[in-house]
């Protein structure tokens, strides 16, 4: 599943002239509660700032994000996904939703509840494996 969904990532950051980890920026960016900044941005995607500031770069540059200086501290910056940009991943996006849609109607709520239960323990587990074995 990971490695179909890694496939339409990527299709998606072609078609868009990006590259896979600006389309991870823009998942991490629309998913937030809040406007995130880059450096909440850095610390998700575990880039180093200047890997940073040049995937949003890419993003203005293409439209899908802009960044807006809108508190009294003139230094935090705050990244928007664009309306307009959303149409692009909608239309692009919109065969996984149906397929997942598909797939979650062969299922019981119990069924679901389970499955949602192991996924969670299998985050939960693989966010605790180290990256970098020594």
């Amino acid at each position: 599943m990971n490695g179909e969904i890694n496939r339409m990532t990527h299709g998606f950051a072609a078609s868009q002239q990006l590259h896979p980890t600006d389309v991870s920026a823009l998942a991490a960016i629309l998913d937030a509660p809040t406007p995130l900044t880059p450096g909440a941005l850095r610390e998700h995607l575990g880039l180093t700032s200047g890997a940073v500031t040049a995937c949003l770069d890419r993003l203005e540059r293409a439209g899908h994000v802009r960044r807006a200086r809108e508190s009294t501290d003139r230094r935090v910056v705050h990244v928007y996904y664009e309306a307009s940009a959303r149409t692009a991943a909608r239309d692009y996006f919109m065969p996984l939703a149906e397929a997942t849609a598909r797939a979650r109607a062969r299922f019981s709520e119990t069924e679901l509840a389970t499955v949602l239960r192991f996924l969670s323990a299998m985050n939960e587990e693989l966010g605790e494996v180290p990256t970098v074995r020594r």
